[in-house]
C-alpha cells in the first residue's frame, strides 16, 4: 500500500488526476471504477482539463460507478448518475453507452445487484478504482457490519452516512433511506485501487482502516489485503 500526503485538496485533485490519466495513457480503452461525493469534484475538474488540453481521451474508456441511491432516476439532481454526468461525462468524450450506474429504480434491487457483477465481469474487470471513505470507513455504500458483502447488494444507510450526505439535499428527511452498492467483490477484484482522502476530518479513519485490524466493521481495512492500494491524503 502507498501512502501519498499532500498539504491541499487542489493538490490531492491534481494528484489523482495524473494518476488516473497515466492509466487511460496505459490502456486507452481501460475500464474506470468511479465514486461520487466531495472528495473526487476536483479529479474529475482535472482530468477535465486534460481532456480540453489534449492530454488524454476518454473516447475508449468505460466506466463503472459504485452505487445509486434507491428510488432516485437519473434525472434526479441528487442522483449518481446526473452527478456523474454534470461532473464529468457531460464534459468529455466518453461514450456515454458506456458508462454504467447501478440502477437504483429495478423492480428488482437483488437481480439489478446480480446484473451489474455480471457486466463487471464481462468487461473484464475494473482496471482502476476511484475511492473515498466515510468517517464510519464505509467505501462505496458499504456500511460498517458483521460481516463483508460480497455482491452488488441494497443497503439500509447508516445515520452517519445520512447525515454527512444531507448537506446535498434541501434537509436530512430529503435523504434517501438506503441505496444500492457495489460489493467488496467487484471492489477488491480492480487491478489498482485509488483513494482519495480530503481533510484532517479524515485522517483518523485512514489510519484505522489502514493501520487496525481487517474488520467489516471498518469496511475500508479490507482494502489492506489488496495488492495495489495508492491512498492520497490531504492535510488540510
Amino acid at each position: 500500500m502507498k501512502f501519498i500526503t499532500v498539504k491541499t485538496y487542489e493538490e490531492l485533485s491534481k494528484k489523482a488526476a495524473d494518476i488516473i490519466a497515466a492509466q487511460i495513457i496505459l490502456k486507452n480503452d481501460c475500464v474506470l471504477g468511479l465514486a461520487t461525493g466531495s472528495s473526487p469534484v476536483g479529479t474529475y475538474k482535472n482530468l477535465i482539463k486534460k481532456v480540453e488540453n489534449g492530454e488524454i481521451s476518454f473516447k475508449n474508456v468505460t466506466s463503472v460507478n459504485l452505487d445509486e441511491y434507491v428510488g432516485l432516476d437519473g434525472s434526479h439532481d441528487q442522483s449518481y448518475r446526473y452527478f456523474m454526468n454534470d461532473n464529468l461525462f457531460d464534459h468529455v468524450d466518453i461514450d456515454k453507452s458506456k458508462t454504467y450506474v447501478p440502477n437504483g429504480c429495478a423492480a428488482d434491487l437483488k437481480k439489478e445487484g446480480e446484473a451489474y457483477d455480471e457486466l463487471i465481469k464481462s468487461l473484464g474487470g475494473i482496471d482502476l478504482q476511484l475511492l473515498g471513505i466515510g468517517l464510519d470507513g464505509h467505501i462505496g455504500f458499504n456500511e460498517p457490519d458483521d460481516f463483508f458483502t460480497a455482491a452488488t447488494h441494497s443497503v439500509t444507510l447508516d445515520p452517519s452516512t445520512i447525515e454527512a450526505n444531507s448537506r446535498f439535499f434541501a434537509s436530512k428527511d430529503d435523504v434517501p433511506k438506503s441505496a444500492i452498492t457495489m460489493g467488496m467483490m467487484s471492489i477488491m477484484q480492480a487491478k489498482r485501487i485509488l483513494m482519495v482522502a480530503n481533510g484532517k476530518a479524515k485522517l483518523d479513519i485512514i489510519k484505522k482502516a489502514m493501520e487496525g485490524p481487517v474488520d467489516p466493521r471498518v469496511p475500508a481495512s479490507i482494502l489492506q489485503l489488496h495488492p495495489d492500494v495508492t491512498v492520497i491524503c490531504s492535510e488540510n
